[in-house]
Order: C-alpha cells, then sequence, then structure tokens
C-alpha cells in the first residue's frame, strides 16, 4: 500500500461528516501500486474481510466496492460470483470525502509514543494521512501483516528508537510470525 484514508463515498451530499453523513456510506481509499499488489488481489482480502451476505442496518455502514475503470468494475463483479450470495453493491466510483483528522489512522493514535514520534516527523496531519509509513505502521498496530514483515521495515518507517520498541512490542502481541 502507497496510503489509505477513511472517508465517504457513493452519495450525493456534498462535504459529508461522521454527523452529516447524508447518503454516503463510510468507506476506505486505497492508493497502491499496480505492479507489487493486484486489484484482484485486493478484491481478494475484501471479499475475506467481512460476511458479504449479511444486510447493513444502513447505508452508512453498508458493503460497497467503488470501481474506477470497465475492467475493475468486470472483475468485482466477477469475484462477488465466487461468493455465497452477495449484499454487496458494485457501484461507480464519483467522489472521495475525507473523513474528520480524528477517525484517520484510528489504531495508530491510540499509541501515543508512536503518534508522538510521527507528529515531530509530519509537521500537518494531512502529512501523516498521507504518509505511506503512518498507513503501513496503523495497519501492523491493527493486526495486518505478520511479525516478520514488521520487523523487516522497522528501520525504514523512521520512528524514534523508543517508538520503534513500543511498535515491535504491539507487533509480537498481534501479528502472526
Amino acid at each position: 500500500m502507497i496510503r489509505t484514508r477513511v472517508g465517504y463515498a457513493g452519495g450525493s451530499t456534498d462535504n459529508p461528516t461522521y454527523h452529516r453523513i447524508g447518503d454516503h456510506s463510510e468507506t476506505i481509499q486505497i492508493d497502491y501500486d499496480p505492479s507489487l499488489v493486484s486489484y484482484r488481489y485486493l478484491l481478494d482480502v475484501f471479499w475475506n474481510g467481512h460476511d458479504c451476505a449479511v444486510q447493513s442496518m444502513s447505508r452508512q455502514y453498508m458493503s460497497i466496492i467503488f470501481y474506477h475503470n470497465e475492467q475493475q468494475r468486470e472483475l468485482a463483479t466477477e469475484t462477488a460470483g465466487l461468493q455465497p450470495p452477495v449484499v454487496t453493491e458494485i457501484n461507480p466510483f464519483t467522489r472521495f470525502y475525507a473523513a474528520e483528522d480524528y477517525h484517520q489512522k484510528y489504531y495508530l493514535q491510540r499509541y501515543p509514543l508512536i503518534w508522538g514520534d510521527l507528529n515531530t516527523i509530519y509537521l500537518d496531519m494531512a502529512d501523516i494521512i498521507d504518509s505511506t509509513a503512518a498507513a503501513r505502521i496503523n495497519g501492523y498496530i491493527g493486526g495486518n501483516g505478520t511479525l516478520k514483515s514488521l520487523q523487516a521495515q522497522l528501520s525504514s518507517l523512521g520512528l524514534s528508537p523508543a517508538a520503534a520498541a513500543d511498535l515491535l512490542e504491539l507487533g509480537r502481541a498481534v501479528l502472526p510470525g
């Protein structure tokens, strides 16, 4: 992953917020390098990451895929057909609105030592949100990846020795080998 952002998409309300979401759904925007990660892989992660047969109680939390071109639409539709009965919508992307700062890098913000390090590296919250390192750290804290991959990347994340040790300790608690 290059970067991730959480936000709102799929509706007609201008400038939605968490408390004024209108007809949008909460979503994640993923920037990735297709030479390293395929769209098919991202779809596999999506389909395996939730129960796509369960109807959401509201549009805000519905299961939805936004595609950017015909090839993505076809692949999303094809992979949906491999699932149990699917209630996930597959819709064209129109616009993404970033969620409020306190929603961004949710896991990361709960660890003051690591969060503080990033706030000294990046002078603006927008820079943290756009940071590949922050996206990776947030993912590791959230239990994504492996301990081996964290150990391999740890020195490249720009953290102080204390914050790196804190992240490694967290990784040992939440990540598989």
